[in-house]
């Protein structure tokens, strides 16, 4: 079984033209992400003509908390306070499905989303983002959402739910843990109860693999993982580190068999109550935090300290993987009227 160091690059994804750039302004609220816990203090929101209330399920240090506090502190200054953005952890304002019920509702201004797989109560076509090893690369995945692919993606799929997305952060690839074995091959993941969210894509591919997909909120995870609920679970490694699943999973396997971009989305309706040069303001504060969530989201040094906290890393036989989620292409790709527009669209970023 071999075991590597790698450093992976991290890019986030956007869509600037239709998926815009976003504000923040908050006080980090904590709570228990997965049961990992990074205590913030608590204030009491400030006051301003306009508030922007931001939910996500990620504790104060993941990576896309650190670029939404700069982007909170970026647009407080540039509109003198006026615009107050309160940020909002560890699922506090509720699970990532229940955020986006929500904000498309209007009940809460504004999110933070992991990935698409939640909205497909709402479009279910967005499954197609989600499709195994669909970019080949890092680079690829990065050039499609800076370009046609994350530009129609989000004004036709994601924007007509009743949502405006500020910017597309990355949230990166998914990587397999578990407790029971080292995965290395698709058969490894045979009887392994894995976590995911309610998304048939998800679900589909741990059948396929002849694993069991148990579905749970993420702020479950921990202690799921704990008492042995579940055996594993996936996430990209900032999401594994900050939310301590090193410290209830032994097996880390460098699978990469899904991309998740991070949407950064308010309330339309909420949107177009402000100002035009504050929304303007939000735009452009979202894609320059878009570059702080980049530079903290750093797969190699999240990577490094899974390693030191104990978690054996182990190398997979992508090809295999590959082959074995062929099924779940030929499953979903004709679900939908454009899938194959979109599975065309989104590996025409590929590198020949």
């Amino acid at each position: 079984m071999k075991k590597r160091s790698i450093a992976i690059v991290v890019a986030a994804a956007f869509c600037l033209t239709a998926c815009g750039g976003g504000s923040g302004s908050s006080n980090t609220n904590s709570g228990d992400s997965g049961g990992s816990g990074s205590d913030t203090e608590n204030a009491a929101p400030a006051q301003g003509t306009y508030t922007l209330n931001i939910g996500s399920a990620m504790n104060p240090t993941n990576p896309s908390t650190i670029a939404l506090q700069s982007f909170k502190e970026a647009v407080e200054e540039r509109t003198n306070g006026d615009l107050v953005v309160n940020i909002y952890t560890d699922s506090a304002l509720g699970g990532e499905a229940d955020l986006l019920e929500q904000v498309t509702s209007g009940t809460v201004e504004g999110m933070i989303q992991m990935g698409a797989a939640n909205w497909e109560p709402y479009n279910s076509e967005v499954n197609v983002a989600l499709l195994p090893f669909l970019f080949t690369s890092i680079d690829s995945a990065r050039a499609a959402w800076a370009g046609q692919f994350g530009q129609e993606f989000c004004e036709k799929l994601l924007e007509p739910t009743g949502v405006t997305i500020l910017s597309v952060w990355e949230s990166g690839y998914r990587h397999m843990t578990n407790s029971i074995r080292p995965i290395v091959e698709p058969a490894d993941v045979a009887g392994i109860k894995f976590r995911t969210n309610e998304n048939s894509m998800k679900v589909a591919m741990y059948e396929a693999l002849g694993g069991s997909a148990v579905i749970m909120a993420f702020s479950d995870v921990y202690t799921g993982l704990q008492n042995g609920t579940i055996d594993g679970q996936e996430n990209p490694l900032a999401n594994i580190y900050t939310s301590s699943f090193q410290d209830v999973q032994q097996y880390l396997s460098l699978t990469g068999h899904m991309y998740d971009a991070a949407p950064l989305a308010v309330n339309t309706a909420w949107f177009e109550t402000l100002p035009e040069e504050y929304q303007t303001i939000l735009y452009e504060e979202a894609e320059n935090a878009r570059a702080v969530d980049l530079e903290e989201n750093d797969e190699s040094r999240y990577l490094t300290l899974l390693e030191e906290a104990g978690m054996e890393v182990n190398e997979v036989n992508a090809e295999a993987f590959q082959e074995a989620m062929q099924p779940i292409w030929d499953e979903f790709a004709s679900q939908y009227d454009d899938g194959q527009y979109w599975i065309d669209l989104a590996t025409s970023f590929n590198e020949e």
